[in-house]
């Protein structure tokens, strides 16, 4: 588990998820994602672009992708921790939290929420799900505005499409970073 900069993290804290192999990974007809793949130190190392952490245990948590990464005023905000807490809500179905484009710090979190009533979508709500997650992470970490939508877009295996509902924000931008 390394940091942005490819230096190892202690137990607990959460990074690049890197691993380890006698022969070197590869992309199929991709060599510009295999190099950004690779650790800058280590040549055997790897990363798919999964963050996590590992614990006293030994154990690996997988917490979110690096794609899915928000990074707003340089400081980088993991979706799945407000998604994780949103969802706890009674008045949440699901929830997909992302990055939308802010003129000032680049990056602002949104959430898109499936309300469990949809009578119940609205400013009181939205105030509500805000308050709650300020209640459990730090306000950067908590959206700055919350959609509603009737059903999140997902795969029949279950998989959210998350990029489905982040392109209806970012539209024809090339860049995330605005």
């Amino acid at each position: 588990i390394c940091d942005e900069e490819g230096n190892e993290l202690p137990v607990g804290q959460s990074g690049t998820i890197y691993f380890e192999s006698d022969s070197k990974f590869e992309y199929y007809n991709d060599p510009k994602k295999t190099q950004e793949s690779r650790h800058p130190a280590h040549a055997t190392w790897s990363t798919l672009g999964d963050i996590g952490r590992v614990d006293e245990d030994g154990y690996l948590y997988l917490t979110d992708r690096k794609a899915f990464m928000i990074i707003s005023g340089g400081v980088n905000i993991y979706p799945q921790e407000a998604e994780n807490i949103l969802v706890m809500h009674p008045s949440v179905a699901d929830v997909a939290v992302i990055g939308v484009p802010n003129e000032d710090f680049g990056e602002e979190v949104k959430a898109v929420v499936q309300p469990a009533d949809w009578s119940d979508a609205g400013p009181a709500l939205e105030a509500e799900l805000m308050e709650f997650c300020k209640q459990h992470l730090s306000a950067i970490k908590c959206p700055r505005s919350i959609d509603f939508e009737e059903e999140l877009p997902r795969h029949p295996t279950g998989k959210l499409y998350k990029r489905l509902i982040r392109d209806r924000y970012w539209g024809n931008r090339d860049s995330k970073i605005v």
